[in-house]
């Protein structure tokens, strides 16, 4: 089955209509519950990679966006490499190359399938014919969501379905943890809602804040205590954490070096070719957290053979040591506490880390600080080795660059039109911007982890990425449709 390409032109308002209806499609998808198995079922050994994923649990959106984004990275490596040879002006080529990447996905969404119902994420699944029709809904959601993102990318909607996909994930996470009314722990005499904000007004309104009250320390909480919270609820901390990092990615994301650049056939014309300081965007930090991701979903089901192969347990502990997710976490998780895998887990936040129970079972609170302090330098680093591999085979490299202004006969002013010379001229910027984007989203999205932002670092980058893509996308089609001569302007 495919989409086909529009054979009028899409106004504006019916984009933004079919965003719409793409968008509740997908909500609605991710609240049905696949029928034959339990939400409880299982172990979720994808949970570290649900963000990126856009998945739920349990749902017919378990695997998400996960073929797609992996086929499309599998086909951008064969280009960049130049395993393959992909003309992308050629409509031929990019309609082989879209086809093979969607035969990709599909194929991938068969296998994983097969590898959620065989592994055991959906826990003992007793009949064949079970198993079958667990099968058959999980291609046929995949399938759908396969379809949903090809609508939006052949046009007739506003962006792509992997990038509204994810916000939305992000934003409900946000919302969710800002504004549920369901009570999920005890603290001091009372029980509080999940939702930060709901929490706050709550304790603003029924609890007394005067130092002189008749009321004895500890029986009620004050707003103080709400800044980090127990049981895995978000705090105060958690959200004015996620505002800095929000306000902090829109910052960064506008500074940039701008190249000057004249036309070679006509003098009188100047233009500018800007590298962004996030030269290479999110791409490290959703690179290194899929690596982790998958570290900790095989170290996962090595731990469970431990119950059926005793003798393993050196052996496996030494890879990684797991036990159950702490009341409160949204998922049944096992959560890495020794081990490899223990020094590349995200930091909990600073609940987790000063929660007396966690520093008994992982040895004090002293080597929680330790293991975020190792975790930090470590994910900086991996996030500047795959920013630096990303440059290179993505065509963002300098001699690509260069290679680009010169097919667009364009030259820097005052040097020689050469694509050697200009390749040396984008060398003193383009390898520095790299390490610099990878330390900066590195400490970014360790920084939410760490302070319990209302989301996981890695979602709130994309996030807001994805936000203002769509903010400028937006601003084009309004343009372009109040004034059609502008599209070309625009670059639409």
């Amino acid at each position: 089955m495919e989409i086909r390409q529009p054979n009028r032109e899409i106004s504006f308002k019916d984009k933004l209509i079919y965003t719409l209806i793409i968008l509740v499609i997908y909500i609605i998808m991710s609240n049905i519950p696949i029928y034959g198995i339990t939400m409880d079922s299982g172990t979720d050994y994808y949970y570290w990679l649900r963000v990126i994923l856009a998945s739920k649990r349990g749902t017919l959106t378990e695997m998400g966006i996960g073929p797609i984004v992996t086929a499309g990275l599998i086909m951008q490596l064969l280009q960049g490499s130049k395993l393959i040879e992909v003309n992308m002006g050629d409509p031929r080529d990019r309609a082989m190359f879209t086809g093979t990447q969607k035969v990709i996905a599909i194929g991938l969404t068969i296998f994983q399938s097969i590898a959620y119902i065989e592994g055991g994420a959906f826990g003992e699944i007793e009949t064949t014919a079970l198993k079958i029709i667990i099968f058959v809904q999980l291609v046929i959601a995949g399938q759908v969501i396969i379809l949903l993102d090809e609508v939006l990318q052949k046009g007739y909607g506003l962006g792509s379905g992997v990038s509204l996909f994810i916000a939305t994930g992000v934003a409900g996470q946000v919302f969710w943890n800002s504004f549920s009314f369901f009570n999920v722990s005890a603290e001091g005499s009372d029980f509080l809602p999940r939702g930060i904000i709901i929490a706050f007004f709550k304790v603003l309104f029924t609890s007394n804040q005067f130092p002189n009250s008749h009321i004895k320390a500890g029986e009620e909480i004050g707003i103080l205590d709400l800044f980090i919270r127990k049981a895995g609820a978000p705090g105060l901390l958690g959200l004015i954490t996620t505002i800095i990092i929000f306000l902090s990615v829109i910052y960064v994301q506008t500074m940039q070096v701008e190249i000057p650049l004249t036309y070679a056939g006509h003098k009188g014309y100047r233009g500018k070719y800007p590298m962004k300081l996030l030269y290479v965007s999110n791409i490290p930090v959703i690179l290194a957290q899929a690596l982790y991701a998958n570290f900790l979903f095989f170290g996962q089901i090595l731990w469970n053979q431990v119950e059926k192969h005793p003798n393993w347990r050196t052996w496996i502990s030494i890879i990684g040591e797991f036990k159950e997710a702490a009341p409160g976490v949204d998922a049944s998780h096992l959560q890495p506490v020794g081990g490899l895998l223990y020094l590349i887990t995200p930091p909990q936040g600073l609940s987790f880390i000063l929660d007396p129970a966690n520093q008994e079972t992982v040895g004090g609170i002293g080597l929680l600080f330790l293991h975020s302090a190792g975790y930090l330098v470590i994910f900086i680093i991996i996030c500047v080795v795959f920013g630096r591999i990303w440059v290179e085979v993505s065509g963002l490299a300098p001699r690509d660059i260069a290679g680009q202004i010169i097919n667009s006969k364009m030259q820097i002013p005052g040097f020689r039109r050469s694509e050697k010379v200009i390749e040396k001229i984008l060398k003193r910027y383009i390898p520095t911007l790299t390490v610099l984007c990878g330390i900066i989203v590195g400490l970014l999205s360790f920084s939410a982890d760490f302070l319990g932002a209302l989301s996981s670092g890695t979602g709130l980058l994309l996030s807001v990425g994805i936000i203002q893509n769509y903010a400028e996308t937006i601003g084009k089609e309004a343009a372009a449709e109040q004034m059609p001569g502008m599209s070309g302007l625009l670059g639409m």
